[in-house]
């Protein structure tokens, strides 16, 4: 079987990247003879990264040739049908889906996060796209509640975000090692439009824990972009702390965080990472989608980035109880663990029909 695989695939992502690596995997335990093609911006370190076939995203003719010769198109995961970010996203993506519909290929949608949707546009598109000859999964209630508010009446199924079918049991980080580090948070911060100071109040929790004994260690998801937010989130600290390398691989940004004691995060792939590495999370939230796996998790959301209700003293309080609850392999993570694997064979299972 040949499935071509679209989402934000080749833009240095960990989030996004940690998605497409756990989507092969368990597409490949479930048919170890199956040929993917990634339809990527960086299609020379996709298709080195992660031994497949990969193509330019860009390129049009070559995706319409693409989906022409292939068996069927698998769409996601992550939030690519959200027009927070504008409208160009769902253009993208239903135009990708449209394109294999007009060669009649099947399409299958895998534990997406749908929305925000808010333009009128964005909407028509995702129920034109999503209508007829498409198997849809979601990673959340909130996200099959969105689409059927829109007009999708095609039946949906909630599956676990791919990310959860990761092992974590044998990784290990050369970066953490080289720094000796045992006793130590980690956190995930990110760039937010927002009036609210949240790099200072985020600063002067973790300056509190600093001066208590912990090691601070930030941990960029989305290359140079968080990269650069953890530097400012540091220089506004009066306390020592470290930033993982941008560029290590996905296993060892998850290996740093499940070497952790506790993670504050924005990003929801470094909560994700924090559950499949069963180490408790306190987030911060900047999405619905955080509050979605918070809540999944049983796990605390200490304030939102655009909402000036919560202090740096609310977030020291949250994170001194995240580290003294007990916070053992809880039966909804485990499960979760398990299920998530059983996304990919779905997913080989209608395109094969």
């Amino acid at each position: 079987m040949h499935v071509v695989l679209s989402g934000y695939f080749g833009f240095h992502n960990t989030g996004d990247e940690a998605i497409l690596l756990s989507m092969i995997k368990s597409l490949r335990k479930e048919d170890p003879d199956i040929r993917i093609t990634v339809l990527s911006n960086d299609p020379i370190h996709t298709s080195e990264t992660y031994e497949v076939e990969a193509a330019d995203r860009w390129n049009l003719k070559q995706i319409h040739l693409l989906l022409s010769q292939a068996d069927g198109l698998i769409s996601g995961g992550g939030s690519l049908l959200q027009d927070a970010t504008g409208i160009k996203s769902i253009i993208y993506y239903t135009g990708v889906i449209r394109i294999a519909k007009l060669w009649r290929k099947p399409v299958f949608v895998y534990a997406q996060g749908m929305g925000p949707i808010n333009s009128f546009l964005g909407k028509k598109l995702v129920k034109g796209a999503l209508n007829k000859n498409v198997q849809i999964t979601v990673r959340d209630e909130e996200s099959m509640g969105l689409l059927k508010e829109i007009g999708v009446r095609n039946s949906m199924e909630l599956v676990p975000d791919p990310v959860m079918a990761l092992e974590t049991n044998t990784l290990m980080s050369f970066w953490l090692e080289e720094k000796k580090l045992s006793h130590f948070i980690t956190v995930s911060v990110r760039d937010w439009p927002t009036s609210v100071d949240y790099k200072e109040k985020i600063a002067l929790a973790l300056d509190a824990f600093a001066k208590s004994g912990y090691d601070i260690v930030f941990v960029p998801m989305h290359g140079e972009y968080d990269e650069q937010t953890s530097l400012e989130v540091t220089e506004l600290m009066t306390e020592k702390a470290h930033i993982a390398p941008q560029y290590v691989p996905i296993e060892e940004k998850i290996a740093i965080v499940k070497k952790s004691e506790l993670l504050v995060g924005m990003r929801l792939h470094s909560l994700i990472f924090a559950a499949i590495g069963h180490i408790p999370f306190v987030a911060l939230s900047y999405d619905p989608k955080i509050d979605s796996f918070a809540k999944i998790c049983d796990q605390p959301v200490a304030g939102h980035v655009s909402d000036d209700a919560w202090t740096e003293q609310d977030l020291v309080d949250t994170m001194e109880r995240a580290l003294t609850d007990t916070y053992a392999k809880s039966e909804a993570i485990v499960r979760l663990q398990k299920e998530a694997d059983d996304t990919a064979a779905i997913a080989l299972n209608y395109l094969s029909r």
